[in-house]
């Protein structure tokens, strides 16, 4: 895996990640304050987490549409 992030292609990738994935997933942490699921199961975490990003997208779409 080291070799992997070594190469140009790696960096560059990991790069992308970094602005892709990252900040969604910081921004559901700190300002909706989803910390843990609040319920078991596979399913239920699934519906959880559908759920957010629902809120998430929202969120974002009454800000752009405000602007």
């Amino acid at each position: 895996m080291a070799d992997r992030l070594d190469s140009k292609a790696g960096k560059a990738a990991y790069a992308r990640r970094k602005w892709i994935a990252a900040p969604p997933n910081g921004w559901i942490k700190n300002v909706l304050g989803l910390r843990q699921f609040s319920m078991r199961g596979l399913e239920r975490g699934n519906a959880d987490w559908r759920f957010v990003g629902m809120a998430l997208n929202l969120r974002r779409m009454c800000s752009l549409r405000a602007a």
